[in-house]
């Protein structure tokens, strides 16, 4: 399996801004898609954004489309989450997950592999 470990996380006021850093291990990242869940406290995790093996196509949830990117880059076995414009309902645990189907679905049941997450925290 892929190990995963997230950073970039951190403390933001709204408004501002952040990028997450998922770096992979293993020679099989490129064949995988890649996605993003946070999870608040008290809340269940909910699907952010993904990728699919090659990058050529992006999915996002409604409450982040247009203010969050996600990218990859296969070289560097890593994938981004540039997020912009952040409110407080952001605030969150951050993880990355792999899909090895390669298309990049929004439920987590798509997921075989998490990294341990980043906390990102979004003051007023």
């Amino acid at each position: 399996q892929v190990q995963l470990v997230e950073s970039g996380g951190g403390l933001v006021q709204a408004g501002g801004s952040l990028r997450l850093s998922c770096a992979a291990s293993g020679r099989t990242f490129s064949t995988y898609a890649m996605g993003w869940f946070r999870q608040a406290p008290g809340k269940e995790a909910e699907f952010v954004a993904a990728i699919n093996w090659s990058g050529g196509s992006t999915y996002y949830a409604d409450s982040v489309k247009g203010r969050f990117t996600i990218s990859r880059d296969n070289a560097k076995n890593t994938v981004y989450l540039q997020m912009n414009s952040l409110k407080p309902e952001a605030t969150a645990v951050y993880y990355c997950a792999t899909d090895p189907s390669g298309y990049g679905k929004t439920y987590s049941s798509s997921y075989n592999s998490w990294g341990q997450g980043t906390q990102v925290t979004v003051s007023v």
